[in-house]
């Protein structure tokens, strides 16, 4: 009986990669911080329910720690609903609400760059590994049928 074949590792990723899963990592937990410090401590409207939008940020998290190319997508999607937020709150609020609206801003341009960038490297790597895969089998199969 023989054992069962051993999953070689994944080779490491690329810096830019590993630097863009950070940066997407540290916005959005950075969102949920200052959303729940704004909405509860720092400019808080009265109404306390509305720390409650930051409940689906908190989905993606665990996706972007295992490096799910899935969730980097649909976060780059879904963080524009809080991007318009802090936009019309960032023009419409006074004082330190209208500072944490740009913040708000800032972080989730900030994550959809870092998604955007992971997504284009990561799809580049696979389109490279592939087609040097190809181009091996290719070579490899030319030189073993013309001997």
């Amino acid at each position: 009986m023989s054992a069962p074949p051993v999953p070689l590792p994944s080779p490491p990723l690329p810096p830019v990669v590993a630097w863009s899963r950070a940066v997407a990592v540290g916005s959005l937990l950075g969102l949920i911080v200052l959303g729940l410090a704004w909405e509860l401590v720092l400019a808080p409207t009265g109404n306390r329910t509305l720390a409650l939008k930051v409940l689906p940020l908190a989905i993606p998290l665990a996706g972007l720690l295992k490096n799910r190319m899935y969730t980097y997508r649909w976060v780059s999607l879904m963080i524009w609903l809080y991007f318009t937020e802090g936009v019309i709150r960032a023009a419409g609020d006074r004082g330190i609400s209208a500072w944490l609206a740009g913040g708000e801003v800032l972080l989730c341009v900030l994550l959809f760059a870092a998604c955007a960038v992971h997504v284009r490297w990561r799809l580049y790597r696979a389109h490279a590994l592939a087609t040097a895969d190809a181009s091996t089998t290719v070579s490899t199969t030319v030189s073993t049928t013309a001997g």
